[in-house]
């Protein structure tokens, strides 16, 4: 645990360095938002429910890009000599969790100043968000690290991970659809528990798999 906290703490000084990037996504997910405020104004539920995801989907895939592809091959080998695979993928899950939890309460903030509030449960949509963002960054976290193993770029991990996020986003819209009236499915408490097991078996499978990258 010790090395993973280290690890952390390199990735979260090194956000405090260079906070262009941070501010970046942070305009990036304004003005996309401003944007649909001019074409649509305050739409209905359903829609508001979908924009809001889809945004996420993009801002994930913009803020875990960076992960492992600003890592130079000099700076990996440095990593190699003083910890681990598993100490390293979990370190960027981390803070990639850390980081994705953050920029989900600020898409939610902007999207109710812009396109209105009709989330009736303010506190299960928060908890929705940040779950969600959750499973966003275990799975482009993953994708990130295997895009920059094989020295492509972020279009390899969207191509490889949309087709993976699909059903993660429909089942997130649909878990969220309970924060905007106080029916409460039957359902919902599988469909949890299916997001859960999906995000434990994409951290299963990056800390299995990583170190054969590693090694490469």
């Amino acid at each position: 645990m010790k090395a993973v906290i280290a690890l952390f703490r390199k990735d979260l000084l090194l956000e405090f360095r260079q906070q262009y990037t941070f501010y970046g996504i942070i305009l990036y997910v304004a003005s996309t938002i401003f944007v649909l405020y001019l074409a649509m104004g305050q739409p209905e539920d359903q829609v508001w429910n979908g924009l809001f995801w889809m945004i996420q989907l993009f801002v994930c895939v913009n803020a875990v890009a960076k992960s492992f592809l600003q890592e130079s091959r000099g700076r990996l080998l440095y990593f190699y000599s003083i910890a681990g695979a598993r100490d390293f993928i979990l370190s960027k899950l981390l803070f990639n969790v850390l980081l994705m939890a953050l920029l989900s309460l600020v898409s939610w903030v902007l999207f109710g100043l812009l396109l209105g509030n009709p989330v009736q449960n303010g506190i299960r949509f928060m908890g929705v968000a940040i779950f969600g963002g959750l499973g966003l960054s275990l799975v482009f976290t993953f994708l990130s690290a295997i895009a920059a193993r094989a020295q492509q770029n972020a279009a390899l991990m969207a191509i490889l991970g949309f087709p993976l996020i699909i059903p993660q986003i429909l089942l997130m819209m649909k878990l969220a659809n309970t924060a905007f009236s106080q029916v409460i499915q039957d359902s919902l408490g599988m469909i949890f528990l299916l997001l859960a097991g999906l995000d434990l078996l994409v951290v299963a499978l990056a800390i299995i798999l990583f170190p054969f990258l590693w090694k490469d």
